[in-house]
């Protein structure tokens, strides 16, 4: 699993926990502004993460194109 800016190795289940967790927290209004721009800041660089993984997956799935055969399965190497 590749490694999304601040050397985050999180599969995509507990990076949108994590997100969901934030946004509960934001949405309470009971962190302080310095909390809440921290907390944001962590957001977003867990919402890129989930975008990159979801990015991932959806080029995974358009290299399953039907053919003459059927299906062909082809092996997807993502960049980075």
């Amino acid at each position: 699993m590749e490694k999304i800016e601040d050397g985050m190795d999180l599969p995509y289940e507990q990076a949108a926990l994590e997100l969901e967790s934030i946004v509960n927290l934001l949405e309470s209004g009971d962190l302080t502004l310095e909390e809440s721009i921290k907390m944001f800041e962590r957001g977003v660089t867990l919402v890129r993460l989930c975008n990159k993984r979801l990015d991932d997956i959806e080029k995974r799935i358009t290299i399953l194109v039907e053919g003459k055969d059927g299906i062909i399965e082809k092996d997807f190497r993502p960049e980075g």
